[in-house]
């Protein structure tokens, strides 16, 4: 039992390179670069007969393929001729993940591009960082005003890095509420030195006049803040759904975790605002140690004068407009950033919302609720699972598959207080005494006994998925297997850009897959023995058969 990985980048000759992972499931969860082929074509179809080939050669089954993750492009999830649906064809069971880091990075997406006070924000950000860095004037300037010795420098905004965003911005503005080491005021007095210098030319300087401008705006300064406090939940989620090993629970945890909170701060406005003048505080306070500046940062937005339209007698008006300007901003970009990013995570993440209902139950940490409840389980629980397990053993119903769980949260407690080798005695002699004491003291516990994996592991342990529990042994193996990301192969990637690169872009496809997996799956190279390497080498002809043995 297994799932794939599959995506496909560019390499530096402009050729696509397809890049597969199968993750599985042994003692612990494994993901592993199997295979990188060059494609021809991007069709869903073409996918799948890639892969099968690759399986075929690694003598592996695809019927045992239990899933996939994917970018979500429309040649993966077509729903006629993705490569998600062909592969369901060849098993029904077949489950389709969009990969949650990609999601997630189209929720913030649509999130940044719902209004135009964000995209102008992220824009200026960017344009600045730009600017600087193209000539190396402003960037002796930069250095000059910099109070930092080692003259950090804000970050331009790149599409393909998911945390770009939130770096920009953070190195700019600081934290949310916590102004202090943001580089705002270094920013604006670099730029007021550049408008300065005569020896630029006028268009540069009027840019410089622009940028800085635009930074001294309240509305600016409110934006940020904003997006401070969003991304201090989205993130960590981030972070997490980049790293490998992790289950799926916890990031469909985490995942509903974030957009729980995000939901209480949707109409939490005041704090945005309390946020936006104590930075407004604080740089007004550092331009004003700033002799040679005479500049303010906004603080607050301007009034707009409204044009009233004439109504006649009894005409009820349809299409007022809010007279007040922080009012105005509150309905109109407050709160429609955040509930396109609540709308985002719940509409993008929820496509599996039964089947991961089915895998909580297996988590450690419901088990208290099934013995309360006396092993009552709802008659409906399970159900999905069954449905995928079936496949690959037919006794596993939902009645038999509800009754392995609820005998296993029943001895759930004395399987883990068991496990004693966990621990470790230590003799204690006090010369007062005279005598020697045992205390028990606590090792860093090797598992935490409160995942899937590690209840799997003691199962496996101690000889019981075997006989005992025989369909919860498959029910564990089929949540570690599935995966829910394939960041695996962007890592990939960024490693065929260090191998294939333009003084190496004549490889051959073969011993660039050789030299990718040498690269990336150390561990194994490193186990493998120098004697067997030698032996297999020295069989390929006579002559290193002489030279080597």
């Amino acid at each position: 039992m297994y799932s794939v990985q599959l995506d496909t980048t560019q390499d530096v000759t402009g050729r696509e390179q397809c890049s597969v992972i199968l993750r599985f499931v042994t003692d612990a969860v494994h993901e592993r670069l199997v295979a990188v082929v060059q494609c021809s074509t991007t069709t869903g179809q073409s996918f799948v007969t890639l892969l099968t080939e690759v399986l075929e050669s690694l003598q592996l089954d695809i019927g045992l393929c239990i899933g996939n993750a994917t970018d979500g492009a429309s040649n993966m999830q077509g729903q006629y001729r993705g490569f998600s649906a062909l592969m369901a064809s060849k098993n029904p069971t077949h489950q389709h993940v969009w990969c949650y880091a990609h999601v997630l990075n189209l929720v913030l997406s649509d999130t940044t591009h719902s209004v135009i006070e964000s995209g102008s924000l992220f824009d200026l950000l960017n344009d600045i960082a730009v600017f600087i860095r193209d000539s190396y004037t402003r960037v002796s300037v930069w250095e000059t005003e910099s109070q930092d010795k080692r003259h950090k420098r804000i970050s331009t905004i790149g599409e393909t890095r998911w945390w770009a965003k939130h770096h920009a911005l953070r190195k700019v503005f600081g934290n949310f509420g916590r102004p202090d080491g943001g580089l705002f005021v270094e920013v604006v007095s670099t730029l007021s030195a550049i408008m300065k210098l005569k020896s630029l030319a006028s268009n540069a300087r009027n840019k410089a006049r622009g940028y800085r401008d635009g930074l001294l705006r309240y509305e600016t300064v409110l934006t940020a803040q904003l997006f401070l406090r969003v991304f201090e939940f989205t993130s960590p989620l981030s972070k997490y759904l980049q790293t490998g090993g992790m289950d799926i629970l916890s990031a469909h945890r985490m995942v509903t975790t974030t957009h729980d909170s995000l939901t209480k701060i949707a109409r939490d406005f005041p704090a945005v605002k309390d946020a936006a003048d104590c930075f407004v505080h604080w740089a007004n306070e550092k331009l004003e140690e700033q002799d040679d500046l005479d500049l303010e940062v906004e603080a607050a937005l301007p009034q707009k004068r409204l044009k009233k339209k004439k109504v006649l007698p009894g005409e009820m008006a349809q299409d007022e407009s809010l007279s007040d300007s922080e009012k105005a901003y509150e309905v109109n970009v407050h709160h429609q950033i955040l509930d396109t990013a609540v709308e985002a995570m719940h509409h993008r993440f929820l496509t599996h919302g039964t089947l991961y209902a089915d895998l909580s139950l297996l988590h450690p940490k419901n088990f208290p609720l099934i013995q309360t409840s006396g092993g009552a389980l709802p008659v409906s629980a399970l159900q999905e699972l069954s449905k995928c397990l079936v496949v690959y053993d037919s006794r596993a119903t939902v009645t038999d598959l509800q009754i392995e769980l609820r005998n296993l949260a029943q001895q759930w407690d004395r399987l883990v207080q068991s496990q004693l080798d966990n621990y470790a005695t230590k003799a204690v002699e006090e010369e007062s005494d005279g005598q020697e004491e045992m205390e028990i003291i606590s090792k860093t516990c090797v598992s935490c006994k409160e995942c899937p994996l590690c209840c799997y592991k003691i199962l496996l342990r101690f000889n019981m998925l075997t006989h005992a529990y025989p369909l919860l042994g498959l029910a564990y193996k089929f949540l570690l297997t599935l995966s829910i990301t394939q960041v695996a192969c962007e890592r990939s990637f960024s490693t065929l850009r260090y191998i294939k690169n333009r003084l190496r872009s004549c490889l051959s496809a073969s011993k660039l897959e050789a030299f990718m997996l040498m690269a990336i799956e150390k561990d194994v190279l490193v186990s493998l023995e120098t004697d067997t390497v030698i032996d297999r080498v020295a069989e390929k002809s006579e002559s290193m058969k002489k030279l080597l043995l």
